[in-house]
């Protein structure tokens, strides 16, 4: 399995390699992926579990025992508790959501899909997401996921980023760049 250097470079894409390679020997890649993403779900949801998982004053088994019972109130697979275990024994569950983040980018990769964040000023219907779904898959030649998100300060237009490659065909930019060129 080949691994972009940059995620393996990382604290974050080391602990996700591990666990995905663990996860592909046990062939539950899909399951651990989809526990990895209600977990991050939960954390972005509570801040007492954010809390536990930044909190220097907590104890590893302090931690430990906090994310077993998280784990367990939502039905995570056993790969999955024991890896977080792993992480609460070495102090790095500050770390997770890059953890789930590089996790992620492993799986997509190894499917043959790119994640594209599309950020638009207004939300965009399910019409507008599949055409734009489409255009980036032809122009990208695999399979686009696309991770929608607003903000009204674009004004209008769209802000495509894949990988390191950002498309910014926003008015707000657009804006920026006719007042620079009238300052020259």
């Amino acid at each position: 399995m080949e691994i972009s250097a940059g995620i393996q470079a990382s604290l974050a894409g080391r602990y996700a390699s591990a666990l995905f390679e663990l996860a592909a020997d046990n062939g539950t890649v899909t399951a651990v992926e989809s526990d990895l993403e209600g977990l991050a779900t939960a954390l972005s949801d509570s801040s007492d579990l954010r809390a536990v998982t930044t909190n220097p004053e907590l104890s590893r088994s302090q931690q430990g025992a906090a994310i077993s019972g998280v784990s367990a109130h939502l039905g995570l697979g056993d790969l999955t508790k024991n890896f977080l275990g792993v992480l609460a024994s070495n102090r790095r569950l500050s770390a997770l959501p890059d953890i789930i983040r590089a996790f992620q980018m492993i799986a997509a990769a190894q499917r043959g899909e790119v994640t594209a964040d599309v950020t638009s000023a207004h939300p965009l219907s399910e019409t507008q997401l599949s055409a734009l779904k489409d255009k980036l898959t032809a122009r990208e030649g695999r399979t686009v996921k696309v991770n929608p998100s607003v903000d009204p300060d674009l004004l209008g237009g769209l802000v495509v980023t894949i990988g390191s490659q950002r498309i910014d065909g926003s008015i707000r930019t657009r804006l920026n760049s006719l007042a620079q060129a009238m300052k020259a």
